[in-house]
């Protein structure tokens, strides 16, 4: 990626699998930020999620890059999958920063675990290298924010900003709970990722 300004977002996530919430939090994400482009990032090893619920890195790859194809403004990115180790979120965002410190990146996650972002790893470097962006369903409140203040400093908090996404009704436990099931998926995940987990057989026998 050559130098560019502007504003960038940065979608983490396991993707586990990617489902059309995700996607309409990101496009919602770059129009109400005026985003350039957004690049999706599945993690490699997240440090918080048991890796028996966890379809491969690969599978969970193929899956985002087959979900996102269609929009010229969503990218993919390896880097957490080709990074050794816990997948931390501090380390791509420090990634991201030393590839261009001129733009202003926003990092995009739910609202429920951007609220828990002082056990993260090094969430100082969060804050230092990113804006982030909390979504959440419509009359979700983020009135657990003080707690935020209280324990990282009133001046982060300027750096987080609300998103309201109806979609996020929709999550991928969901989906791999119908799975497992039996039930159909149809309208809940793109339709490429629907005929992939199909044809893998993934998800059969998700927790």
């Amino acid at each position: 990626m050559g130098k560019e300004t502007g504003a960038i977002g940065l979608m983490g996530g396991t993707f586990n699998p990617i489902h059309y919430g995700h996607l309409v939090t990101a496009e919602a994400a770059r129009d109400a930020f005026h985003l350039d482009r957004v690049i999706f990032i599945p993690s490699g090893q997240p440090p918080h999620k048991p890796p028996e619920v966890l379809a491969s890195a690969e599978h969970r790859y193929l899956m985002t890059f087959l979900a996102i194809a269609p929009n010229m403004h969503f990218e993919l990115s390896r880097v957490e999958i080709d990074r050794q180790g816990p997948s931390y979120t501090s380390d791509t965002l420090a990634y991201f920063h030393r590839m261009d410190s001129t733009v202003d990146w926003y990092f995009i996650s739910g609202a429920d675990a951007i609220l828990e972002i002082a056990s993260w790893h090094y969430p100082e470097d969060i804050f230092r290298y990113a804006h982030l962006i909390a979504a959440s369903r419509p009359g979700y409140s983020l009135s657990r924010i003080h707690a935020v203040a209280a324990e990282l400093g009133a001046e982060k908090v300027d750096r987080i900003h609300q998103l309201e996404v109806p979609a996020l009704a929709i999550s991928s436990s969901q989906v791999r709970e119908r799975l497992r099931l039996g039930l159909s998926i149809k309208y809940l995940v793109p339709e490429a990722v629907e005929h992939y987990i199909e044809k893998n057989q993934l998800y059969q026998h998700a927790p």
